[in-house]
């Protein structure tokens, strides 16, 4: 298990843990981030990252990607 800000780009991972305070688990759940759920990274600009979640592009930040676990 490791962050997301560590996967390979282009390589589906499957999400096993998100950490952080309530509102941060609620924020990232309401993006489309759920704990068995598919993810991949598109691209990484400047340390954030665009994820691809249920067929949509998300960018979020190297601070919410270190708490997404794979």
């Amino acid at each position: 298990m490791m962050p997301l800000c560590y996967a390979e780009a282009g390589r589906p991972q499957i999400i096993k843990k998100i950490g952080g305070k309530p509102e941060i688990k609620q924020h990232l759940e309401d993006l489309g981030f759920h704990i068995g759920g598919e993810i991949s990274i598109v691209n990484a600009l400047g340390g954030n990252l665009i994820v691809k979640v249920k067929d949509s592009r998300v960018a979020v930040s190297s601070e919410l990607a270190q708490k997404i676990m794979v």
